[in-house]
């Protein structure tokens, strides 16, 4: 069965359709104010997703987006952030050195909710990004309110951001948001924005979608939990979680400025192809 059992449920009861903004395109300094900290993720020799950073070495963006089409770990070695990236340059371009996913996570298509829940990943950038250069996103429980706003890259406008200023919660089921904010193949990993405070939040980031009536519907998860079980795993190094380039698996010097024991890792197959998740009705 495809994604839209889960539709199914979500829009049974849900909220009566509202206007919608359109997408505005972000490519002037003055544009992308205030949103520097998403970027594009790009897998050489293969596909990109939308991410965010949210901390000055830690971009969040969808599990799936480390994978190959072959279900083996994409190599942290071939990912690339570039925040704020329009047209060619960016504010920001920095390799990624380590990825982490929950180790029950499963890339298939069409993914069960089980997979959608646990569809968040950390990039730790090979350098970290100073908070004067870039201020990052915060992560946060989504409010009970309705309106979210979302920017992403997507197939037919990858080459800078798109900014959706509104667009609506229109169902929840467990840790399930569903919304009809307007994403498509690229934008798996988009930040989903409460902008209701002094500066956006992150309350959930795009992992599938579908089309209603015409309509898009895209499908996210809540965070919080999620992310401080992703930050607890890299704080520990467990293997379980993280694959990391062979440069940043090097074992760090102890206190006589000897290399320790190498730490364990995954050593995980690389292939061609990323992207999002989106299924046709």
């Amino acid at each position: 069965m495809k994604i839209l059992f889960i539709l199914c449920v979500f829009l049974t009861g849900a909220a009566a359709a509202q206007d919608n903004s359109g997408l505005k395109e972000l490519i002037t300094r003055e544009e992308l104010r205030g949103f520097e900290p998403v970027g594009r993720v790009d897998v050489e020799d293969g596909g990109f997703c939308t991410g965010a950073l949210i901390a000055p070495d830690l971009v969040l963006t969808a599990a799936h987006c480390v994978f190959d089409p072959t279900g083996a770990r994409v190599d942290a070695g071939r990912i690339t952030f570039r925040a704020g990236f329009s047209y060619g340059s960016s504010v920001v371009e920095v390799p990624v050195a380590r990825t982490v996913v929950d180790p029950g996570y499963l890339n298939v298509n069409p993914a069960p909710p089980q997979m959608i829940e646990r569809d968040a990943a950390l990039l730790q950038l090979a350098d970290p990004i100073p908070s004067a250069v870039i201020s990052p996103f915060v992560v946060a429980q989504p409010g009970t309110g309705d309106e979210v706003s979302v920017v992403s890259y997507a197939e037919g406008r990858e080459e800078a951001l798109s900014w959706q200023p509104l667009c609506h919660v229109i169902g929840r089921q467990d840790s399930l948001i569903a919304m009809d904010c307007d994403v498509t193949f690229g934008a798996s990993g988009a930040p989903v924005l409460d902008r209701s405070g002094y500066r956006a939040k992150i309350v959930s980031i795009i992992s599938a979608g579908s089309e209603e009536n015409g309509k898009p519907i895209s499908i996210g998860m809540q965070l919080p939990t999620l992310v401080d079980q992703l930050k607890a795993a890299l704080r520990r190094r467990d293997a379980g979680f993280i694959s990391e380039t062979a440069a940043a698996a090097e074992p760090a010097p102890d206190a006589t400025g000897m290399p320790g024991k190498p730490a364990k890792r995954i050593v995980l197959g690389a292939g061609s192809g990323s992207g999002a998740r989106f299924v046709s009705p």
